[in-house]
């Protein structure tokens, strides 16, 4: 009866662990979001890019069919409303989609689709899909699945702010901002859900980020997730590899939803790190205590973690967004990322974003409603109005800076007792950050092998030269560490790794 026990306990906990790993390739890290980027464009990307510059994967915007909201402009959040689970949208149809899936898995860059299997559409005024197909609102009909009234949650009714705080079954049961609420109780709709989320890991994605998780009730989501297939081999995937799986459940406490209810399923979005580290670099909270980062923060445990500074909602001041650094504030944007990343809690992710001064406007497009791809100027940066953080020097360095230190901790922390901060990454990788108004000058421990380095933010490696600062490490591991109160980025980076050693 033990035994039994006990081989009960391992297998839970196997399922457990089996969605919470996002299937790297070896020596990579790091998930960005492309947000609302195209097909080809990601393919493009994921080899020009995104696989030389070490990264590990991607987050997609939703592949299924969306309804067309031409009354808004087609603002971002139509592809939040599904019409169908047909893989054609404004970023490309099937085809385009399973070609970027083979050529970004070639480059070893994995693909994580953002689902949306809580609701379909409102009721907006226009009624055609991205793949053509129509549907009845007010009859909750949508042939093109198919989906009929009995597979919505009836009653009708609509989540209102007072819910969140008092009535978990409301906020799992109702209609969020109008959209018709799945019952995914009902084994119609798992099979369709599974159908969807089954078609697309055959096709070679690594996972998938569960929009409004929260929204949903734990033991359904379980039953679904447990359904989907195992990775797709043919794309490099390990034998009985599960999906890599993240859940947004918003939760900075005091709900009656909590983020914990999640973690046995999978991983979760920890929106609390984008803020707790947003007010330290805006000077609302001084560096030093960042040395307890972590769980002693109130935050989830490392391996229940997807971390992040901004995403497409709260850097719109969606989802609690209210003070959430993004890329309008370059210099402690950046700031916050490199600590993110340099940081080995959790399993950060980065934005990517396009330009916008509405919060609702949709991605750069034509007159006729297609979206524009980003230009890759001479000097690396986009144009065409998107803004391509994962190609600003400063960020894609931390990546490097990410894969050198490897599965290292922090040690040797340095602070001055306010706003300037250093650590080490074992012996792998040093960083130091200077957030105060007089300049950080000091002969600091930064646990690397002796010899000349390149500071990665101030500067590319060039032949045996560094575009930025060099620092020069001695044989006891000791450096003269300057980074300026007034220089254009406030941190210093070095490391092993080729791009930093000379």
């Amino acid at each position: 009866m033990r035994l039994a026990l006990f081989l009960g306990l391992v297998a839970v906990a196997a399922g457990v662990t089996a969605y919470k790993n996002p299937h790297y390739a070896p020596g990579r890290s790091v998930n960005v979001h492309l947000f609302e980027w195209k097909w080809d464009d990601i393919a493009d990307e994921c080899e020009r890019f995104l696989g030389p510059r070490g990264y590990g994967g991607i987050q997609i915007s939703p592949p299924n069919e969306n309804v067309v909201l031409w009354t808004y402009n087609r603002p971002w959040w139509e592809r939040y409303q599904p019409m169908s689970y047909k893989l054609v949208t404004r970023s490309g149809d099937r085809q385009q989609f399973a070609n970027m899936l083979r050529r970004c898995n070639s480059a070893g860059v994995r693909i994580y689709v953002d689902a949306v299997i809580n609701h379909m559409t409102g009721e907006p005024p226009e009624n055609v899909g991205t793949a053509g197909s129509t549907a009845v609102f007010s009859n909750w009909d949508y042939p093109a699945v198919p989906f009929r009234r009995e597979h919505f949650n009836w009653p009708h009714c609509v989540i209102d702010d007072i819910d969140y705080a008092n009535n978990a079954w409301r906020v799992r049961n109702c209609e969020l901002v109008g959209l018709k609420d799945l019952n995914q109780a009902d084994e119609h709709v798992r099979k369709m859900i599974v159908d969807f989320m089954n078609d697309l890991i055959d096709l070679g994605v690594a996972g998938f980020r569960i929009d409004a998780a929260k929204h949903m009730w734990p033991q359904d989501l379980r039953v679904i997730y447990d359904r989907l297939h195992n990775l797709n081999t043919d794309h490099g995937f390990p034998s009985n590899a599960r999906p890599y799986i993240y859940q947004e459940v918003i939760d900075y406490g005091n709900e009656a939803i909590s983020r914990d209810e999640y973690t046995p399923l999978g991983v979760v979005t920890e929106f609390k790190v984008g803020l707790e580290l947003s007010n330290a670099f805006r000077g609302g909270n001084q560096l030093r205590w960042l040395s307890s980062w972590g769980p002693q923060w109130a935050l989830l445990a490392h391996e229940d973690a997807l971390t992040f500074i901004d995403n497409h909602d709260n850097e719109r001041g969606h989802g609690g967004g209210g003070g959430i650094l993004t890329y309008k504030e370059p210099r402690m944007y950046k700031g916050a990322i490199a600590f993110l990343l340099a940081h080995p809690y959790g399993e950060p992710q980065i934005m990517s974003s396009f330009q916008f001064w509405d919060s609702e406007v949709g991605p750069p497009m034509d007159n006729n409603g297609n979206i524009i791809s980003p230009a890759i100027n001479s000097d690396g940066s986009c144009g065409n109005g998107w803004v391509c953080q994962h190609r600003w020097r400063q960020i894609a360095a931390m990546v490097g800076f990410r894969n050198a230190a490897g599965n290292t901790g922090v040690n040797d922390w340095w602070d001055n007792a306010s706003n300037q901060i250093a650590f080490c990454r074992g012996g792998n990788a040093f960083i130091a950050f200077n957030n105060d108004y007089w300049d950080l000058n000091q002969n600091l421990q930064t646990c690397l092998p002796a010899g000349r380095y390149c500071d990665v933010i101030s500067g590319n490696k060039v032949g045996n030269s560094c575009q930025g600062k060099t620092v020069t490490v001695g044989n006891d591991g000791r450096a003269h560490i300057s980074v300026g109160a007034n220089d254009y980025d406030m941190m210093l980076a070095i490391h092993v790794g080729p791009e930093s050693r000379l």
